[in-house]
């Protein structure tokens, strides 16, 4: 069962696919109906799960759940990886490579390997206040707080020491 974003529970599960390129709005509209069609489906062991999602600055898809009513196990989880590797196969993109870095560049939002990243930190290109996407947060209030952050306040802060 899907809900509003902004409706789902703080403490629910979130997952973050960061595409490598920004989808076209045409894209958007397609992958909307996608993950709708999937997340009402979306089960374990037979029992639905409550669920939500939302596509922000058109690269990163953001799916929660809800697992006060039912947890994730391995097989749900496993489809849904399943259907992200499918979107990239259909869209030609990178969802599930976890070896680049998404930042903020002015309203530009640029993505880059981590060598790439490490050499703009050398070089001062990027600093330390960077706003980077913070990938790893594990819930919804966790993603609300902490994903837009400066780079000194995640896990990127390790390339400014």
């Amino acid at each position: 069962m899907i809900i509003p974003f902004d409706k789902i529970p703080k403490e629910s599960r979130v997952w973050i696919y960061q595409s490598n390129r920004k989808f076209s709005e045409k894209e958007i509209t397609e992958i909307t109906n996608k993950l709708k069609k999937f997340l009402e489906n979306w089960t374990a062991h037979g029992s639905d799960l409550f669920c939500s999602f939302t596509i922000k600055y058109n690269r990163f898809i953001v799916i929660a759940l809800n697992e006060k009513s039912n947890k994730a196990t391995g097989c749900s989880i496993d489809s849904c990886v399943h259907f992200i590797q499918e979107l990239e196969r259909q869209y030609s993109v990178d969802l599930l490579d976890k070896m680049n870095v998404a930042f903020k560049q002015g309203e530009f939002i640029s993505y880059k390997s981590l060598i790439e990243f490490k050499k703009l930190v050398k070089s001062n290109s990027v600093s330390k206040n960077t706003i980077v996407f913070n990938n790893l947060v594990t819930d919804v209030l966790d993603f609300n707080t902490n994903w837009e952050v400066p780079a000194y306040k995640s896990w990127h802060s390790r390339f400014f020491l």
